[in-house]
């Protein structure tokens, strides 16, 4: 029984131990640019989508609102982004890239490919990777 409990065994740790590498690999990256890897992908989800909901972001980024709100606040400080009342529903607030927001884009351009080479890990392994990483969503998800 004992051989059952390998802790490098568990999917659940590899991918935990794995996340926690990410997120530390990126961590010099993102610094020169005064952002979180969170805010990050934030604002890789706006790049790829500007003016979104607050609700949509969330359910991008599967991100609550406790969460989100902090974070935006911040980007918004920073000024990167701007949040605004939908004026057809102003339950709903948008969340906009200013010209900062998009000029950072390029940027950061370079992030992507020094994760890699960070990580050691070719292209076609992050595709694979992905490919099985996709698998564990929700059906639903975008």
């Amino acid at each position: 029984m004992k051989d059952q409990w390998r802790l490098d065994d568990q999917i659940c740790f590899m991918l935990y131990k794995a996340s926690r590498l990410i997120a530390r690999a990126y961590k010099p990256l993102l610094d020169p640019l005064h952002l979180t890897y969170t805010q990050y992908v934030t604002m890789i989800a706006l790049w790829e989508n500007d003016n979104q909901t607050v609700t949509d972001l969330g359910r991008r980024l599967d991100l609550d609102s406790g969460t989100l709100t902090p974070l935006l606040k911040k980007l918004e400080k920073e000024g990167l982004v701007e949040r605004r009342r939908n004026p057809t529903d102003e339950r709903k607030v948008i969340v906009s890239l200013t010209l900062a927001g998009m000029e950072m884009a390029k940027v950061a351009l370079h992030v992507p490919s020094d994760i890699s080479d960070e990580l050691k890990i070719t292209e076609h392994e992050i595709k694979s990777l992905r490919s099985i990483l996709v698998k564990l969503r929700p059906r639903d998800d975008t």
